[in-house]
């Protein structure tokens, strides 16, 4: 191997050394400023789709690995967002729980704020989250053979862990249910635990 050859690797070796030293000093209690592209992370989560797909058997199973590994980046933005807010008082009530999640963790992750949040009219242990326009669903294309298919199983996972973190745990499905002009429209819907709505409704009574 020639000495230019050398010099020129160790160059390479220095300028990626330099790259991840950068990265690793970041303060984190600060949002960057340099985001991730969308397609970049559009081509990561049709890859992360693709590898859940080839080891699962059905559809059902392949939205439970997508929530299963929003949880656990779910967990990671519930304690980011934390340190970034400096909020030393954790949410352990469902309303506050629930626009926590509709507006801090919303716009941590999609740089906005969800674009509604409801009660069902038929259950009160029931809410949904709605956004019209999911920017990591922009270019997942499902397969017609596959049409009940929701790649939103991922952001319900990331939700799911979120609410079991303050405490109000619940089991969160995505749907998608398209609007006119807003087809990629998704309704996270969350179910709380019993135990939960009777603590609401314990502390609601004063008890």
């Amino acid at each position: 191997m020639s000495s230019s050859h050398v010099q020129n690797l160790l160059k390479l070796d220095t300028k990626a050394s330099k790259r991840a030293t950068a990265l690793l000093e970041h303060n984190v209690s600060r949002p960057r400023r340099d985001k991730v592209s969308l397609s970049a992370f559009a081509f990561v989560f049709g890859e992360i789709i693709r590898y859940s797909q080839n080891r699962v058997l059905g559809i059902q199973d392949l939205e439970a690995k997508l929530n299963e590994i929003g949880k656990r980046v779910g967990v990671r933005v519930f304690e980011l967002t934390m340190w970034r807010e400096k909020t030393v008082h954790r949410e352990n009530r469902v309303l506050q729980t629930l626009v926590f999640i509709n507006t801090v963790v919303w716009r941590a992750l999609f740089d906005k704020q969800a674009d509604s949040l409801e009660r069902s009219t038929e259950s009160d242990d029931e809410y949904m989250i709605t956004d019209n326009e999911p920017s990591i669903l922009k270019y997942v294309s499902v397969p017609r053979e596959m049409s009940s298919f929701s790649p939103g199983a991922f952001i319900s996972g990331i939700v799911e862990a979120i609410a079991e973190c303050c405490q109000c745990p619940a089991r969160v499905t995505s749907h998608v249910v398209p609007a006119e002009g807003m087809p990629l429209r998704t309704v996270i819907l969350l179910k709380f635990d019993k135990e939960v709505m009777e603590r609401e409704r314990q502390l609601e009574s004063g008890k």
